[in-house]
Parts: structure tokens; sequence; C-alpha cells
């Protein structure tokens, strides 16, 4: 199989990061630049995926939630169908 070389101008604050990412995972990013482009050429399609990351104030109420669940605080359920649930939620209105 013959290599060339791809040219592409992208932020330098992304390519650092995308490279510390590679490494990371063990790989270089012609590796996960090929991939990329391999998965492109046979689905035909192209996914954009971004995962939400938690800021200060949800991972406080997670770390509140966790903790409830440990004392069994704060619980409710669980309902044996999907009715009971709703006539739940109904009477907290």
């Amino acid at each position: 199989m013959e290599k060339t070389v791809l040219n592409v101008k992208i932020n330098k604050d992304l390519k650092d990061s995308a490279r510390e990412v590679a490494h990371d995972l063990g790989l270089s990013l012609s590796v996960i630049v090929n991939s990329y482009l391999r998965r492109l050429v046979d689905e035909r399609r192209i996914e954009f995926v971004a995962h939400p990351i938690p800021n200060k104030e949800t991972h406080k109420l997670l770390a509140e939630i966790d903790k409830d669940i440990k004392e069994g605080k704060n619980l409710v359920g669980p309902f044996g169908n999907a009715k009971d649930a709703v006539k739940f939620l109904h009477s907290q209105v």
C-alpha cells in the first residue's frame, strides 16, 4: 500500500490536545486520522459526538445523590409499573 502525506490546517491547541489523547490511548495521531478516514469511506457518513462534561455544580449534586443513595434518604420507588410512577409524579405537583 502506497503511503502519502495529508496536510491539514488545524488549531494548534486542538492538535496538541488530540495528540495527547492519542498518546494516552497508546496510538499515534496518524493512526487516529487514518481510522476516521477509513470509517468515512466505508460508511459514507460523519458522526459528531460531544459527551457532556459535568461542571462543579453538577459534580456537587451527583455527590449529594450518591450520599443519599448510600444513606437510603430521599428515595422513591421502585415502582411496579409505569402507571404507578406517573401517579406518584402527578401527586408531587
